[in-house]
Parts: C-alpha cells; sequence; structure tokens
C-alpha cells in the first residue's frame, strides 16, 4: 500500500535545520504547521549541529521574516516571551525541538498555563535551560573583566557556555555609563560595544575588531594597565585567608573555565 506523505514523515523522522538565529527557529515553526508535519515524530535543530541519519527527512528552513513576526506574534500572546528567548539562548542541542513541543502543548491546551506544569518532559527541559542562562548571565556580570586600552576602549574576552552577551548589555550600560567598552565573545565570534561618547546609539553588536585584541592585547594596554593589574593581584593574594582556603568551594563558586580570562587568576590556569 502507498503511504502518504504525512504518513511517510511519521516513520522516518523529520528534521527540521535552521541557521541558528532565533528568526531561523520562528521560520521552523512555520514550516512545521505550514506543512501539517506538528504530530509527526519531528525534530527542529541548528544545522551545523546535525549529524547526518539515513532514516531522517531532513529539510533546511531558510528565514522568513514575515513568517517568523507571526509565530512571534502568536507566541508572545500565549506564552512568555523572555523565557522563549531565555531557553534558546542556552544554545542545547534539544531545546528547540522543547520549545516547539511546548508552544503545541500550549496550543492544544488554551485553558492552561502549561509553563507551570513541572510535570511535563519538555516544559522541565525548557524550565532546565532557563536556570542554565541565568546562573551563566549572573557570572558573566560577576567574571568579567575589563583591560584599559590604547583605543580608549575597556576590552574584555569572554567564553560563556550560553549566549548571554544579549542579557548582559543593559547591566553593563548602567554600570559603566562613564567610559565605552566591549565584551567579545571569544566561542561566538562577536562582542557588544558601548561607546560613552554616543549613549543615544546604546549597545550595539560588533563582529570586526582588531585581531591582536583577540590573540595577545598586552601591546594595546593602555600606559597604567599592567601596573593596575599587579596591584590587583597583589590585593587578591593579601586578602586569602590561607586557613580557610577551600578548592573545593571556591572552584565551585569560580568554576576553572572562567580563569582564563580573570586577571587575579592568571598563572593559575
Amino acid at each position: 500500500m502507498e503511504l502518504s506523505l504525512f504518513e511517510s514523515y511519521d516513520a522516518a523522522g523529520v528534521v527540521l535545520l535552521f541557521d541558528g538565529s532565533f528568526e531561523g527557529w520562528l521560520s521552523a515553526v512555520f514550516y512545521a504547521y505550514e506543512h501539517r508535519l506538528v504530530r509527526t515524530n519531528l525534530s527542529i535543530m541548528v544545522r551545523t549541529d546535525y549529524d547526518d541519519d539515513f532514516l531522517d527527512e531532513v529539510i533546511f528552513v531558510p528565514v522568513d521574516v514575515d513568517k517568523s513576526k507571526r509565530v512571534l506574534n502568536k507566541i508572545c500572546d500565549i506564552l512568555n516571551i523572555k523565557e522563549i528567548i531565555w531557553a534558546f539562548l542556552s544554545e542545547d542541542k534539544k531545546v528547540y525541538t522543547c520549545l516547539f513541543r511546548v508552544l503545541e502543548y500550549q496550543l492544544q491546551t488554551p485553558n492552561q498555563s502549561v509553563m507551570a506544569n513541572f510535570a511535563h518532559p519538555d516544559v522541565q527541559a525548557v524550565h532546565a535551560c532557563i536556570k542554565k542562562v541565568r546562573r551563566e548571565r549572573h557570572r558573566m556580570q560577576a567574571f568579567v573583566r575589563f583591560e584599559d586600552t590604547t583605543q580608549g576602549v575597556y576590552f574584555a574576552k569572554v567564553n560563556p557556555d550560553c549566549n548571554v552577551l544579549p542579557l548582559i548589555a543593559n547591566f553593563f550600560a548602567r554600570r559603566f555609563a562613564d567610559q565605552s567598552w566591549l565584551i567579545f565573545d571569544v566561542v561566538r565570534g562577536y562582542g557588544i560595544f558601548y561607546d560613552h561618547h554616543n549613549p543615544q546609539a546604546g549597545v550595539r553588536e560588533i563582529v570586526d575588531i582588531d585581531e591582536r585584541m583577540l590573540l595577545d592585547c598586552h601591546e594595546l594596554h593602555a600606559d597604567k594597565e599592567r601596573m593596575y593589574q599587579r596591584l590587583w593581584q597583589a590585593y587578591f593574594r593579601h586578602v586569602t585567608i590561607k586557613e580557610r582556603i577551600n578548592p573545593k568551594h571556591h572552584i565551585a563558586q569560580m568554576p576553572r573555565r572562567y580563569w582564563r580570562y580573570l586577571v587575579e587568576k592568571k598563572g593559575c590556569v
């Protein structure tokens, strides 16, 4: 007996791939509903995360701005968009499918607040991703270390587990409104830049920066930067009470993966 298109999809499993952007995910969600793939064995993944499987029916969905806006408006009507975005920024490989299933769940039960149903596996997964992003944002706010440069910009490199730069931009804009600064995510290859001479522009995304700043920015340090770093390292050593050193607790509060870009931890990695 000949299988229908819907039945063949259900048997093989469908994987919708997108470019990794939030608009791309929204476009993939629209595609799923447009082509009636909602009740199939469906997964949504970033294209670069997918490992080929000959059993899957793989479809790449390009970004469609108009369709993504329609999905976004619908999500804003029925779910907390902040929770959706925060979970998305976790970049967990499975979160894109879980978010889709949560959206589907909410549409099927419009009279319930599905995000309050912690017994649902997809809701659990989304909340776990939100918690992960919230923790990473908090740590980035605490562990960013700026270095003064000859270009008049305070520069910091970070390597967060989650894509949290969009979530810390306003925090640093308020805290350091009197100086120009750049925080660059070396994992994702982009940064956020604030120019205190032009505060109306707000925090901007930046991709192209001087390669010397990424490799070794010591040659771009302002005159007193190295002295300030030595002072900070000396302060860190002298406030340490040796009798109370607890390495296990210390690493729990300040994981080793952050040490590479912490001035006080240079030489400890």
